[in-house]
């Protein structure tokens, strides 16, 4: 009798994918990950996937955003200082399990091609980051240690593009100290620098 195996769909068959792309990534890096690789290990086709996405790197995008998404549940932790060192501390562990290599394909990548551009951009504009750091700035100025403020877009992504360019230029897991010194000497003082008039 001979075992009938049951066909993915939806969901189930997208996560298969990019299990398999993260899998990938892991053991050969951005540079040699290939589509027709993804799919075998997903046991699927590559046609299959590229209906999905269209790209090498829009799938590598797409498996990068289901990986540790940062919690949504904010700690109060008494001051701006401590919130923020919390926040940094999380996008620099997110950071390191999104290997520096894999980051720097993608954004390789994100130079050569506009489509690969808008991606990432979508990505990171989405990120849950900018809700968590809200809280942050609205727990700061109800305790007094922060005035009003406007956040500009490029502000609000800035924790991570602080903590990307360090891991990319200097490697990762980031030092303590240099998650402090990103903290107390660039990130504070620009929100103190961004108070409302």
């Amino acid at each position: 009798m001979t075992e009938t195996r049951t066909r993915r769909r939806g969901t189930e068959l997208e996560q298969a994918i990019l299990d398999a792309a993260w899998a990938e990534l892991s053991e050969v890096g951005y540079t040699a990950l290939t589509i027709e690789a993804v799919a075998k290990r997903a046991g699927t086709s590559k046609p299959v996937i590229y209906r999905r996405w269209p790209s090498r790197a829009a799938l590598v995008i797409a498996a990068w955003a289901g990986r540790q998404p940062i919690s949504t549940a904010i700690p109060d932790l008494g001051s701006l200082r401590a919130d923020l060192l919390w926040l940094f501390t999380r996008v620099a562990m997110r950071t390191d399990t999104m290997m520096s290599q894999t980051i720097a394909g993608v954004m390789s990548e994100a130079f050569k091609h506009p489509e690969v551009q808008s991606l990432l951009r979508e990505r990171l504009d989405s990120a849950p980051l900018t809700k968590s750091l809200w809280r942050i700035i609205d727990n700061a100025t109800a305790r007094g240690e922060l005035e009003q403020i406007h956040l500009p877009p490029r502000v609000q992504r800035l924790p991570l593009d602080l903590i990307r360019a360090e891991s990319i230029l200097c490697g990762s897991p980031l030092p303590e100290e240099t998650i402090i010194a990103l903290v107390d000497d660039v990130f504070i003082p620009l929100l103190k620098g961004l108070a409302l008039d």
